[in-house]
């Protein structure tokens, strides 16, 4: 490979589809560009023939599982290993979500509900317009019940006063 025109590009999935994308605009008669071809059309039956034996493994398996013990403690293994990854991949991504809604309920406790002004972190009035800061988001229509933004004079709703 150390003649390849595109440095074993052909074998890295995305980046080997873009060399090939890139070999067709290259001249064809190029010997650089006649070898990448080669390499990347044995790196894709190679492929292919790993996942026919892959597809025989998993048949040959399931119908005689005593037939391969050594195999099978390994393949136990590495499913116990595969729901132990599963779970903390679980556990990363609530604990992302958590700070996540961490983050915007700061957010929002900081943003002013009048003038939308995003304040440092605690304050208590807004720098912009002097609103508190930390009040509800919406005011409750007296006549029925809908939410309004803060300082609304009449109900989007049903257009009574607010007041």
């Amino acid at each position: 490979m150390a003649n390849d025109l595109f440095g074993g590009l052909g074998n890295l999935g995305a980046l080997g589809g873009l060399a090939k994308g890139l070999s067709g605009l290259m001249p064809q008669d190029d010997p650089n560009v006649k070898m990448f071809n080669a390499q990347s059309e044995l790196s894709d039956l190679q492929k292919q023939e790993a996942e026919a034996y892959t597809e025989i493994g998993k048949k040959a398996y399931a119908r005689d599982p005593a037939g391969f013990p050594a195999e099978g403690e390994k393949l136990k293994l590495i499913q116990s290993n595969l729901a132990a990854a599963k779970a903390k991949l679980g556990n990363a991504q609530s604990a992302q979500q958590a700070d996540a809604a961490a983050k915007q309920e700061a957010e929002a406790a900081s943003t002013c509900p009048s003038c939308g002004t995003v304040n440092p972190e605690g304050v208590k009035f807004c720098q912009e317009c002097g609103a508190r800061l930390g009040v509800p988001t919406k005011t409750v229509c007296p006549s029925c019940g809908a939410g309004n933004p803060p300082g609304t004079k009449f109900c989007g709703e049903c257009g009574a006063n607010m007041g």
